[in-house]
């Protein structure tokens, strides 16, 4: 059982003797899927419902598709379904037909209910009820009940199938979430009907459930107004895209005798994985791959803290790339909370010698991929340190790399090799390595491609979880 306040009472059974959920089972589900729970595109498997309340796969799919048929959520392979951002044009339409509705169906019941009115006031009750413990599921149950009950006494047959045809039970338990401040207010609002269906006065009985559909119809656009911070906020974030986005060096941005292709994906829109490629003195070039603790905002923060260190301490031609580094941590440590850290990995690249000198701090170590005639050769660039921002004093060693033509550098975040399927296993370095093997011939833009195509098809079209970043290089034929 589901409270606002958080509390639980008494365990009551949702699943009934057919193995079939109950009213306050129904209720439960829709609101756990439509008011909060779950987001706009997120994935969700149906075997997960199955199991928590205790259906078998039938049921759920049966349940499933009734949403599907409202366009609540689209379901697709692999006992899966996508939740939507129910339609407010629609949920409006859907709602003008329901004041329509009880409006005739409490002047054609008040001849039956007239001194008659125990189940609308045993529901009311429930709802009073529910409200003082917070219980939106149990509040919902009996207002569906309350209703269904005036549609019954009206014996009209065809108004019960609009009904049931629009499943206004679902969308009433969806709107239900979204009222808890003005929840006593709806509640109590079901009064005046009780009394005017008891005495007998239809036109006042028709005209009270109207003005009751409006006016909660009312709260709900309150209700959606009140969250336009949620609005605003959502503006600044799609701001802080674009900014973040100009962080990352432009896609035409290329480096003498390396060609270059880079990917970037965040799992919530902003994120804390970077790169960046610096034009040093002397035709050096800096190559740089991050990955911040954590994601959305506060990563992205970090981020963008590391890439400004990084260039203050790079752009020092008279510093060696252990100062660098040693410098970058002493600044990502005094600006950032104790919580949050970032790996780095940064080379600087000679052109004309095709040396690479690196260090790695804590970061997945990229592969240089070198061809063969069988099957390529594979070679580490592994971390020699802990990572940046953990410790104010931290001693960082150079490393030198001599590159040969036709190498390639690849270099990801673990957002790549921590990729999970259904069942929770990662895509793993070990497939990583495999692919790359066969990719000796390939030019970068191609071996991105074929990653992201085998993560995409482990994945299964799993929820995101972490930032992805590809950058892949390789070494060309030159003169300088």
């Amino acid at each position: 059982m589901i409270l606002v306040n958080g509390e639980r009472h008494k365990t009551v059974s949702i699943v009934g003797a057919n193995g079939q959920l109950n009213e306050l089972g129904r209720v439960q589900l829709a609101r756990e899927l439509f008011c909060g729970g779950y987001r706009p595109g997120q994935r969700v498997r149906l075997h997960d419902f199955a199991t928590k309340y205790g259906l078998d796969n039938k049921e759920v799919l049966k349940i499933f598709t009734e949403f599907q048929s409202l366009g609540l959520l689209k379901l697709s392979g692999n006992f899966s379904a996508v939740v939507h951002s129910p339609s407010s044009k629609e949920m409006q339409e859907a709602n003008e037909i329901r004041a329509a509705l009880v409006e005739l169906s409490g002047r054609t019941a008040a001849e039956v209910l007239k001194g008659n009115t125990e189940e609308l006031e045993k529901a009311l009750d429930g709802m009073r009820s529910a409200v003082t413990t917070g219980d939106l599921d149990t509040c919902a149950e009996h207002d569906v009940k309350f209703h269904k009950c005036i549609l019954k006494a009206s014996g009209n047959t065809m108004l019960q199938r609009v009904w049931d045809t629009l499943a206004l039970d679902v969308r009433l338990r969806i709107a239900m979430g979204k009222l808890v401040k003005v929840l006593p207010e709806v509640v109590e609002s079901h009064q005046p009907i009780i009394d005017a269906l008891k005495n007998g006065r239809e036109k006042e009985a028709s005209l009270l459930l109207r003005n009751h559909v409006e006016t909660s119809v009312e709260y709900l656009k309150k209700a959606e107004s009140d969250s336009g911070v949620h609005r605003a906020f959502r503006r600044d974030l799609e701001g802080a895209k674009d900014v973040q986005q100009a962080f990352f060096p432009p896609q035409s941005f290329s480096i003498p005798c390396l060609s270059t292709e880079t990917f970037y994906q965040p799992a919530r829109g902003i994120g804390g994985d970077y790169y960046d490629f610096l034009s040093l003195s002397g035709g050096r070039w800096g190559i740089a791959v991050g990955d911040v603790s954590g994601k959305g905002i506060g990563a992205a923060l970090l981020m963008a803290s590391l890439q400004a260190s990084l260039r203050a301490q790079a752009l020092h031609s008279h510093l060696d790339l252990p100062a660098i580094i040693r410098g970058v941590n002493q600044l990502v440590h005094e600006s950032s909370p104790t919580a949050l850290f970032a790996s780095l990995f940064y080379a600087e690249y000679e052109p004309a010698s095709r040396r690479l000198q690196y260090v790695n701090a804590g970061h997945n170590p990229p592969i240089i991929v070198r061809p063969r005639t069988q099957s390529c050769e594979l070679f580490h660039l592994r971390a020699q340190a802990v990572p940046i921002g953990i410790y104010p004093e931290v001693q960082f060693e150079a490393t030198q790399f001599q590159l040969a033509k036709d190498d390639i550098l690849v270099a990801y975040t673990d957002g790549i090799t921590e990729a999970a399927n259904t069942s929770g296993q990662f895509w793993g370095v070990e497939r990583l390595e495999s692919l790359l093997r066969s990719c000796g011939r390939m030019t970068p833009g191609k071996i991105v491609e074929r990653i992201l195509a085998e993560v995409s098809h482990f994945a299964n079209d799993e929820l995101q979880r972490d930032d992805l970043t590809l950058v892949v290089m390789k070494q060309e034929e030159c003169d300088i």
